[in-house]
């Protein structure tokens, strides 16, 4: 089987990056965004400062790990710019693993593709900001929305269980613009806020997350528009 995927970083147990399941999680290169807040820097613009893992290696892993992990988490980077990931995935199914993608939600082509496979049973899709902000959020000034919104559309009519999260930064985000895009995925099952956090490893520089009670109160006011909110960072 060939792969050609780029992987760059696994934990081999985690017990919060797929809701209600033990899994290893499986951290691929490249990223098609330039986020300044984004936390795995190194993953997005300096590839050559993360060691590239063997692919072969790591599905020898998860081969031993077979009864004893439930799932596998796929994340990024942006997982979907990997011309191997169908592959993987198929891989990763074959040896009875749920799993679970992270993505950015800039291929809805690709997104498509796997779920047409069944080769994912939970989705979770970052939403940067309010359509208006992402040029601002993602570090690119001509962003083009459609095939977020493509995306969207499709975790909207697909059966696979999903979620949106947005990590809110003091800098970017108001309590304003999550109304926003309250109003924007208004009817989806989960929305989760995510505390900035300064890992270290930044695009960017100078940003900042909330206090307890802001993010409370940015949940309260995401809350109308979403079977359920919580907060993820505290």
């Amino acid at each position: 089987m060939k792969q050609t995927i780029r992987i760059h970083g696994l934990q081999k147990l985690s017990m919060v990056d797929y809701p209600g399941k033990i899994a290893a999680t499986v951290f691929t290169g490249g990223c098609n965004l330039r986020c300044p807040f984004c936390h795995n820097a190194l993953l997005v613009t300096s590839l050559s400062g993360s060691p590239q893992l063997d692919t072969g290696e790591v599905l020898q892993f998860l081969q031993k790990r077979r009864g004893l992990l439930d799932g596998v988490v796929l994340s990024g980077g942006e997982p979907l710019i990997q011309n191997g990931v169908v592959e993987f995935l198929q891989a990763v199914r074959d040896m009875g693993f749920s799993i679970k993608l992270d993505t950015n939600g800039c291929y809805p082509d690709a997104l498509a593709g796997i779920l047409d496979r069944h080769l994912a049973d939970y989705v979770a899709m970052d939403i940067k900001n309010t359509p208006e902000k992402y040029p601002q959020t993602t570090g690119l000034q001509n962003f083009d929305m459609a095939p977020i919104q493509a995306s969207l559309d499709i975790l909207k009519t697909d059966s696979v269980d999903c979620e949106f999260r947005t990590t809110v930064v003091r800098e970017l985000h108001s309590v304003a613009d999550i109304v926003e895009i309250g109003r924007w995925l208004q009817g989806a099952p989960r929305y989760f806020l995510q505390n900035f956090e300064d890992s270290g490893n930044l695009i960017g520089a100078g940003f900042h997350g909330f206090f307890s009670d802001e993010l409370d109160a940015m949940a309260a006011a995401a809350a109308p528009y979403f079977q359920s909110v919580q907060v993820r960072g505290f």
